[in-house]
């Protein structure tokens, strides 16, 4: 029995050496990157690019949304369109009663007509005048009144015919008609409702045409340095999250838009093709703006980048484990980022958290 109880004893130190003893071999080897826990990636010569991410809304574009008024004052009597239709230009949109305006234009071209006659008459009198005259049977002071008289009927008549144009001109007011093509995306008056034109264009409805809307992209004040007009553009909608449509930069707004101390510059988006897609104004967009990139570079992965008080740096594997190494870097892209000097092709460099702290 105490020879049974040796040999238990003698197996269980065995066991426990072994199962230690790896470890010992693992933190032995501190160039071995599988068994310290690095993450590492190899320096090399790539092509890359960077894209700015910001968010955004689709809206029109100046002159792309048109509120219609009525510029006569009058009982709306009929409304063609509603909410959603599709409209071309000069297609009529809303009529005012025009009852009113139509025995101005009446009054007026009865006036026109007066004067008509008069101007015709006081001609004839200036003519026979002028034959008398030549014959010495009037004064020069008789025939100065007639003259007289005819030009005063001339210019009454000239005030005629301006009165009745802009009474014709009132009554056209009364048919709305659209000045742009587009949808209605708001009916703002009803028939039968009496609209006031004294101060301010009452509106009718709302025309937004939806092939000229454009993207107001928030762009934050770090990454508003590298954008430039002409730049090409990418963004996704909610509505299609599995369609990626196109665009350019085309301004870049000089105020800034500030919320919850947050900075941001708007810059404006041409939309290219829809690919058949339907955009709304309003619609939230991400866009990403692409900037300008760099081919057959030497790079190495953002993660790889460390920064302090001294500089730029990163960790590269040598014999005796990871060492600290100065680096000068050079353009940043999504995922990469350009090595100026400090690191050659083929290099190990840690990537992403060390496990075990600092190596310096």
């Amino acid at each position: 029995m105490k020879r049974i109880g040796i040999f238990a004893v003698l197996a269980a130190i065995v066991a426990g050496v072994l199962w230690i003893w790896p470890g010992f071999l693992t933190s032995s080897d501190p160039g071995s990157k599988a068994e310290a826990g690095w993450r590492t990636a190899t320096v090399g010569r790539r092509d890359i690019g960077s894209t700015v991410l910001a968010t955004g809304v689709i809206r029109p574009q100046v002159g792309a949304e048109v509120q219609v008024g009525s510029r006569a004052s009058g009982i709306l009597q009929r409304l063609n369109v509603t909410v959603g239709d599709q409209i071309r230009a000069g297609e009529v949109l809303a009529e005012l009663d025009p009852t009113e305006f139509q025995a101005r234009l009446d009054q007026a071209l009865a006036t026109l007509e007066a004067g008509k006659v008069d101007e015709r008459f006081t001609g004839i009198d200036l003519a026979r005048a002028g034959e008398l005259r030549a014959s010495e049977v009037v004064s020069q002071a008789e025939l100065d009144g007639v003259e007289r008289a005819h030009q005063v009927a001339r210019a009454r008549l000239m005030q005629a015919e301006a009165g009745a144009r802009a009474a014709e001109i009132q009554l056209g007011y009364t048919v709305i008609r659209a000045p742009v093509s587009g949808v209605v995306a708001s009916v703002s008056t009803q028939v039968g409702e009496t609209v006031a034109a004294s101060f301010a264009s009452p509106t009718f409805v709302t025309i937004i045409d939806l092939d000229r809307l454009e993207i107001w992209a928030y762009v934050d004040e770090t990454d508003i340095g590298r954008v430039e007009v002409g730049q090409a553009a990418t963004f996704t909608v909610d509505t299609y999250p599995d369609t990626e449509f196109e665009g350019v930069v085309t301004a870049i707004q000089p105020k800034a838009e500030i919320v919850d101390n947050v900075v941001n510059y708007v810059t404006l988006i041409e939309i290219g093709p829809s690919e058949g897609k339907i955009l709304r104004p309003e619609m939230t967009t991400t866009v990403n703006i692409v900037l300008e990139g760099r081919r057959d570079i030497l790079t190495l992965p953002n993660g790889a980048v460390r920064r302090d008080s001294e500089g730029a740096f990163a960790y590269v594997l040598a014999s005796q484990g990871p060492e600290r190494r100065a680096i000068r870097t050079g353009y940043r892209g999504r995922d990469f980022t350009e090595v100026v000097e400090g690191l050659a092709v083929g290099e190990e460099v840690v990537v992403g958290s060390v496990p075990n702290g600092s190596f310096e």
